[in-house]
């Protein structure tokens, strides 16, 4: 007989316990399909210089619309997207493409090339951004997923020269348009409280943007982010509302279109005619109402008394309320 053998007669003898051999460690289990990982903080990168940008960016002067959800951001993007230099793809969600190092000898490597984990994440949104571009054989890209507005500050450091286009809609039209996208999934509540937090990021964006230098388009705006003139430093910005878009098509494109150095095409306002497969269900508006193809009005504006106090504050500073 074994030792253990022995062992164990011995024990259950005296004691009444047997020794058993331990089982093999389980291996770590993947992540289940559809589970969040933590966030990750982020990564460390450089911002190019000016006279690096040839070298580092193929994408040059991109344009980001910055919006909160459900405020007329792929309407814009379809306005634009029938330009014949404007190229506004579906949302691209760029700020997930992540890259990570599989070895330490890789991150040395790259270390030795001046190229950290957020210079190299850089380098994956340019690129598929700059594809995106080639392959649409236009000049300029035009960008518009609505939480860009939450890494604006990391969007600017990639690209230095980009420009930004604010699109502001009256907040509780916002939180009314969100909560009936899906009222099952959400209260007005709670669809004006998650709406607000991109409000507050688009309007961190704007202030960003428009801090010590003037706003080349706010259309006499008297909210406190108004101005009129001077480039900003960062290539540029411009803002327009919702309403005036619904409101004046034509005015508010002459406007955006000179703003970003293109001539108006009257065949904008038209954009159905032009390219009826950009919509994309999940990756912006896709229901019937963007579907027609052309500018529909917009909803009358809310009373003031039927503006939640949540969403005062918002609506004060974007002009909308007193």
């Amino acid at each position: 007989m074994s030792l253990m053998g022995n062992l164990n007669r011995a024990l259950s003898a005296t004691t009444g316990l047997q020794v058993r051999r331990a089982s093999p460690a389980a291996p770590p289990q993947p992540n289940k399909a559809g589970a969040k990982p933590g966030k990750r903080p982020t990564p460390v990168y450089r911002c190019p210089a000016p006279g690096d940008l040839a070298t580092d960016r193929l994408l040059r002067r991109p344009v980001f619309i910055m919006s909160p959800v459900r405020s007329g951001s792929t309407l814009l993007r379809m306005l634009l997207n029938a330009h014949p230099r404007l190229h506004s793809p579906h949302e691209l969600h760029i700020r997930r493409l992540e890259v990570d190092f599989g070895s330490r000898l890789s991150r040395r490597a790259m270390s030795a090339l001046d190229l950290e984990r957020g210079d190299l994440e850089h380098l994956l949104w340019d690129r598929v951004m700059h594809r995106e571009l080639v392959r649409s054989g236009k000049d300029v890209l035009v960008e518009k997923t609505p939480s860009n507005a939450f890494v604006h500050r990391r969007i600017r450091d990639c690209w230095p020269d980009a420009r930004f286009v604010f699109l502001l809609r009256h907040p509780v039209s916002i939180a009314r348009s969100w909560h009936e996208g899906d009222p099952d999934k959400r209260t007005f509540d709670e669809a004006a409280a998650d709406a607000l937090r991109y409000m507050k990021a688009v309007d961190n964006a704007r202030n960003a943007a428009t801090a010590g230098h003037g706003d080349q388009g706010d259309h006499g705006d008297t909210d406190s982010h108004g101005g009129n003139g001077g480039n900003e430093s960062h290539g540029g910005h411009y803002t327009l509302r919702y309403e005036d878009l619904t409101a004046d098509a034509e005015r508010e494109m002459r406007g955006l279109c000179a703003f970003l150095d293109v001539d108006f095409e009257p065949s904008m306002l038209d954009y159905g005619r032009r390219d009826d497969t950009q919509v994309v269900k999940g990756l912006g508006d896709w229901r019937d109402k963007i579907r027609t193809g052309q500018v529909q009005s917009g909803r009358a504006l809310p009373a003031e008394d039927e503006i939640p106090e949540l969403l005062r504050p918002m609506c004060a500073a974007w002009g909308y309320s007193s």
